[in-house]
């Protein structure tokens, strides 16, 4: 059964895999969304690559896993963070300063929000690993 959420769903079976020991996941519907995010998990180096396999359907994304995630997870609902609100962000949904990542989404595309301090875009935070 599907749920409401793709990314969710998306970021949960990431977290199981993870946490069992797998060394890779399927994760389907495929979405401009969940590959966006994923290549932010890839340029961290959560992950250590993914790929589309189109089915003729939605697709899917078979990612491959690196043991680097301890945690990861959608931010319900979505908040908006301007360029300078990110450090209460991060003590919100990361265990430690500078450990781990937010996933933010901004006029610029998706990103971490380290990407986004530096440009100086704010934008609304989706998203969270560590």
């Amino acid at each position: 059964m599907a749920g409401n959420d793709p990314l969710a769903d998306a970021l949960a079976g990431v977290d199981n895999a993870e946490g069992v020991g797998h060394l890779s996941h399927e994760v389907q519907p495929a979405s401009n969304i969940i590959g966006s995010v994923l290549e932010v998990f890839y340029d961290r180096g959560y992950i250590g690559g993914f790929e589309f396999v189109d089915d003729g359907k939605a697709g899917r994304f078979e990612v491959e896993l690196n043991g680097a995630i301890n945690e990861c997870g959608v931010v319900k609902p979505r908040y908006s963070a301007g360029a300078d609100e990110y450090e209460q962000w991060e003590k919100r949904y990361l265990p430690a300063r500078d450990y781990g990542t937010l996933i933010v989404t901004t006029s610029h595309g998706v990103m971490s929000h380290y990407d986004a301090r530096e440009a100086g875009v704010g934008g609304q935070v989706i998203a969270y690993v560590y």
